[in-house]
């Protein structure tokens, strides 16, 4: 018989290997723990600390659905339990507490901006457009004084905008379309004050109540449009404006500035007006000058 074969001794306690595999079991099992608490969410112990966070931090509760909704418009998206803040331009945000426990909520003491009406908004913008276009008529006073000094061209400001007015006198012959060449250098100055404004420009001809028809003009319709084209090609051609900035309008004698009972009056309403409408990159609807002359209203 062959002599049996001794085996080592084992030593004593668990082997070492052991310890690490019952340490990546432990974290394996927590790691599934959270997965687990993660599922299954305790809603009611999730709004527990979330009430205790809001009261920590003064966030303000939410109203519940089983509550009367306190809201002071019904067409809000939301109801809460303060005044719901009105759209200005104003852009202002600020956090307002207010008793929600009141049955009849009191909003008329409030001093946030935020509580400003739309109409007074509106009153605000409208009051720093009328400043601006006011602002923007001196200047292009001052830069085009030779040529209002002349009594060619005229400047006013109406609301939100700048108003060129260019009389027939020197730019356009009688029942013509065609810029007079001495007029041409007084429009080329235009054109490069043009260029410094940001905006849309809309060019308008005006006619007065003698009709017109011929070859080349089948009514004053056809004359109005006719010269309001004439000063646009030649912002393009000469002045190098671009073409999208620009809008042509033709309203005939629809839009007197007098009465046409004279020849000086008649004089007065052959024109061409450039409304600079500074800032606005979209055309928009536009009063005209004439609706502030008491004679066209009270026809």
């Amino acid at each position: 018989m062959s002599e049996e074969c001794e085996c080592p001794e084992c030593e004593e306690g668990l082997p070492a290997w052991l310890a690490t595999f019952a340490d990546l079991m432990s974290l394996l099992m927590c790691f599934f723990v959270l997965l687990l608490s993660f599922a299954e969410m305790d809603v009611l112990k999730y709004k527990q600390v979330a009430g205790a966070m809001k009261m920590a931090f003064g966030v303000q509760r939410d109203v519940i659905a089983t509550e009367i909704p306190k809201g002071t418009s019904v067409i809000a998206q939301q109801y809460s339990p303060g005044k719901p803040t009105e759209v200005t331009p104003l852009e202002i945000m600020r956090e307002k507490t207010t008793d929600d426990t009141k049955t009849n909520l009191d909003f008329t003491d409030s001093t946030s901006r935020n509580d400003m009406s739309a109409a007074d908004a509106e009153a605000i913008a409208a009051a720093k457009a009328a400043q601006q276009a006011k602002e923007e008529a001196e200047e292009l006073r001052k830069e085009l004084a030779s040529a209002i000094g002349d009594g060619l061209l005229e400047v006013e400001a109406f609301n939100d905008r700048v108003l060129i007015r260019i009389r027939e006198k020197g730019s356009f012959g009688s029942g013509k379309a065609e810029i007079k060449p001495a007029f041409k250098p007084i429009l080329k100055q235009i054109a490069e004050v043009l260029k410094q404004r940001d905006g849309r420009f809309v060019i308008a001809g005006h006619t007065d109540d003698i009709p017109i028809e011929t070859k080349k003009f089948r009514s004053n319709w056809d004359l109005s449009a006719a010269r309001a084209a004439s000063v646009v090609h030649f912002f393009i051609q000469q002045g190098d404006i671009d073409p999208e900035r620009m809008e042509i309008r033709a309203f005939a004698d629809n839009e007197p500035l007098v009465p046409n009972d004279s020849w000086e009056n008649r004089a007065k309403n052959r024109r061409v007006e450039i409304s600079v409408l500074h800032g606005n990159h979209e055309a928009i609807q536009m009063e005209s000058p004439s609706e502030d002359v008491d004679y066209v209203q009270d026809q």
